[in-house]
């Protein structure tokens, strides 16, 4: 059976802490950012990682 190959998008959007977690960035900081106090821009600024919820979806993209 051939190598699966690893989703690009996923590959581009998500990393590895150092134990072992996926880093993933906040949404909503892309445009329309007037309206957005700069207390909830600065927030959306950090990263965070992944919810349990979405873990599994995100692990198969990765092949992890």
């Amino acid at each position: 059976m051939p190598k699966l190959k690893t989703k690009a998008s996923a590959k581009k959007r998500f990393s590895f802490t150092g134990s072992g977690k996926i880093k993933r960035k906040h949404a909503y900081k892309s445009h329309i950012l007037t309206k957005k106090s700069k207390k909830r821009k600065r927030n959306l600024t950090y990263f965070t990682t992944v919810e349990k919820a979405d873990l599994q979806n995100v692990k198969d993209m990765l092949h992890v």
